[in-house]
């Protein structure tokens, strides 16, 4: 590790950054939009909070996994780098173009959409004002972490405080609401099989996801090998807590049945909870809460090209380090750019949002299933490696959750048919990258 690295790791995220980071990308839009689908899944209430716990659950183990690699194996590459550690480079830059075109920048497009939707409300822009919102918090936001980390993980910290504070007041405003306040309708039988349980999942995860990009700091932690277990722990112990008293209020309020028909459940609970001026208040929540995701995303996402660009001499570019802002700028434009087209391209569908969800989910659970299994295959490598973090119940642990991620591949290719037969499509049309491999080992190259 070159003195670069001490200094960053010296003057780093500090434990608070790292869990802000996290509870800024998981903690979004989702939780306004996924849950009328789950309980369009779920046969009893009791079910529906089960399937919230189980998503926690499952989000615990793969943090328990993360935290190991992460601390084992610090690195600005995040999973790239341990791809690389544990199935060689070609795996690692099918990764990195994957996450390049397909997982990060897709993922970036969707919450942009979400809030150019919210944001079109409150400033109006005119026919295609959502998508110009869009681009333009991209563009904002990727400024900001191009002027310097410092900046960008104030802002976040800013920004997941408050949407941390909206989302608390409204889950206790419905807590304390009178119960059924309005009519709860007959709740329809539906089959409860493991199909339909199976995709309950997809949209609870879809909700939990985001926490695996909290690997991508672990080469700017201070102390990682001793913090990242506590980024990630930490983090998912409040996400989880947050979510299960978020829907445990949508339950007191709407009860199943309602919550199941509505097509807009942050309008009609701020419609209960607040009243005439719900509209105008949903829209700055969500605007508030869509932008942290934004921010935490573009920072950690740009990681992956950096890493590329020390590990493949032709893609050089990408890898340099700006010294005064600790940032990655030219992995930053990149990154913005290919945003900003495929913002284009949702500007061009029926829905934006579910244009950029079919089009990333299969990819990004086919790879986290291979990042899984890069924890016992590197145990196998490096036994006599320094682990300061080592994960419970090995190798249970890390098998069921690589089986998960595996079902919900499969699950996901299904739901979103032609999206997702787009999305493995331009993973496919990186296979050339693989004739561009690195002269340097990346286990060798640490940031």
């Amino acid at each position: 590790m070159d003195a670069r690295a001490d200094t960053r790791h010296a003057t780093g995220l500090s434990v608070l950054d790292g869990v802000a980071v996290l509870v800024g990308v998981v903690v979004g839009v989702g939780i306004f939009g996924f849950p009328p689908l789950v309980a369009q899944h779920a046969d009893s209430s009791a079910t529906y909070i089960v399937l919230w716990l189980a998503g926690g659950v499952l989000m615990l183990v793969g943090a328990l996994c993360y935290a190991e690699l992460g601390a084992s194996c610090p690195s600005e590459g995040g999973e790239y780098h341990y791809l690389c550690l544990a199935w060689g480079n070609r795996l690692g830059l099918m990764f990195a173009w994957a996450r390049g075109t397909v997982i990060q920048t897709g993922a970036i497009a969707v919450v942009a959409f979400i809030y150019g939707d919210y944001a079109q409300r409150l400033l109006p822009l005119g026919d295609h004002g959502g998508a110009l919102h869009a681009a333009f918090s991209v563009v904002l936001l990727t400024t900001l972490n191009v002027l310097g980390t410092r900046q960008s993980k104030r802002i976040q910290v800013v920004l997941s405080g408050l949407t941390l504070l909206a989302l608390t007041t409204l889950m206790f405003a419905g807590l304390l609401a009178p119960e059924q306040t309005k009519p709860e309708p007959v709740i329809e039988p539906i089959d409860g099989g493991i199909g339909m349980l199976g995709m309950g999942m997809v949209f609870v995860l879809l909700t939990y996801g985001g926490w695996n990009e909290t690997a991508y700091l672990s080469g700017e932690l201070r102390d990682p090998g001793r913090n990242m277990s506590r980024v990630l722990l930490l983090g998912t112990v409040v996400v989880t807590l947050l979510y299960l008293l978020s829907n445990i209020a949508l339950l007191q309020i709407f009860g199943l049945q309602a919550l199941r028909q509505s097509d807009a459940i942050g309008a009609d609970l701020l419609e209960v909870v607040t009243g005439s001026w719900a509209a105008q208040g949903l829209s700055l929540l969500i605007c508030l809460t869509a932008l942290s995701t934004i921010n935490a995303t573009i920072l950690t996402g740009a990681r992956v090209y950096y890493a590329l660009g020390r590990d493949v001499p032709r893609l050089g570019m990408l890898g340099a380090w700006n010294e005064r802002g600790s940032t990655p700028v030219r992995a930053l434009l990149v990154q913005a750019a290919i945003t900003l087209l495929l913002i284009l391209f949702g500007a061009l569908s029926q829905s934006g949002v579910q244009a950029m969800v079919a089009y990333t989910a299969p990819v990004f659970w086919f790879f986290m299933c291979i990042t899984a299994l890069s924890l016992p295959r590197l145990r196998k490598l490096q036994p006599d490696a320094p682990r300061p973090f080592k994960v419970p119940f090995y190798p249970a642990l890390p098998l069921i959750f690589a089986a998960s991620c595996l079902a919900l591949f499969i699950s996901s290719t299904l739901y979103a048919g032609a999206g997702a037969l787009l999305g493995l499509l331009v993973l496919a049309s990186g296979l050339p990258l693989l004739l561009m491999r690195g002269t340097t080992p990346a286990a060798q190259t640490r940031p």
